[in-house]
């Protein structure tokens, strides 16, 4: 695959940071493109059955980077941290401190090296073809389509031109000469950052938000949803649909019984956040295999 990047980080008057990466080669669109409208799409059980970085922390077990029981402690961690420690300041602090330890020294073509491995590998199969269908719909009447996570964008990036997607939104890490320094830049793309992103890129690309269509299966990211004129619940959570009934917001469900239950866990576990899920076990490898 093309390494190609258009990188973009904003700051706003706010002084909210946000970040997207364009996916240059990305097929063109089989009409004439539309430059008012967009739509956007969460990652973690929207997009995607689980989340992306638990997925992505399974792959990097299976490379010996650390072993299966260190990933199943971090999870419960996660699930810990979203079941007793959710929205609050010292606790996002945290989170935000822990984000990028993980990836801390390695270099930028190494990440997305590996990210293009273990989608095609772990994240391809469970990628919800209903959501998928949507966001071709978009594609086909000239749209632009991008992803909006948690994730380092470069990871967002690889995984929207794996899906022949515009590009992504996603959090900033600090680079040094090609290598993640630990650190962001900016806050953790989450809950009402993801707003002020979606913002931001529009100002930028000249969208009209009230002609652009926001997907998301968690309350968490209701600024997103109430942002743009058309809101989509995907997969939604209880509170969510709440919402989405209240508001008269379209719901769209491709879960079955047991199916649903079963990605609970990663979905739950990684919160829609990168905070430590692999930090510790990369940590304890890192001289096993330098980088």
């Amino acid at each position: 695959m093309a390494r190609t990047r258009k990188m973009t980080v904003s700051t706003d008057r706010h002084g909210h940071t946000a970040g997207w990466a364009e996916v240059e080669d990305a097929p063109a669109t089989p009409v004439a493109p539309d430059p008012g409208a967009a739509a956007f799409f969460d990652v973690d059980n929207t997009m995607m059955q689980g989340a992306s970085i638990y997925w992505f922390a399974r792959g990097l077990a299976a490379r010996k980077y650390f072993t299966t029981g260190d990933l199943a402690r971090f999870a419960w961690q996660q699930l810990r941290f979203r079941v007793l420690a959710t929205e609050h300041a010292g606790d996002m602090s945290q989170a935000k401190e822990a984000a990028l330890a993980f990836v801390e020294g390695w270099r930028v073509d190494d990440v997305e090296r590996l990210a293009e491995e273990i989608f095609d590998e772990l994240m391809a199969p469970r990628i919800w073809a209903g959501t998928r269908r949507l966001a071709q719909r978009h594609l086909d009447s000239g749209e632009r389509v991008w992803l909006v996570s948690a994730a380092p964008v470069e990871i967002g990036r690889v995984i929207a031109a794996r899906l022949g997607l515009t590009g992504a939104i996603g959090t900033v890490a600090e680079v040094v000469d090609g290598a993640y320094t630990g650190r962001l830049v900016g806050d953790l793309m989450h809950g009402p950052a993801k707003a002020e992103a979606v913002a931001q890129l529009a100002e930028v690309e000249g969208l009209d938000l009230s002609r652009c269509s926001a997907y998301s299966d968690s309350a968490n990211d209701l600024p997103m949803l109430s942002t743009v004129g058309r809101a989509v619940a995907i997969n939604p959570d209880g509170t969510l649909l709440r919402q989405a009934r209240q508001q008269g917001w379209e719901v769209r469900d491709f879960r079955t019984g047991r199916r649903a239950f079963r990605i609970a866990l990663p979905s739950t576990a990684a919160a829609g956040l990168l905070a430590g899920v692999v930090s510790a076990g990369l940590a304890l490898n890192r001289r096993r295999h330098p980088h």
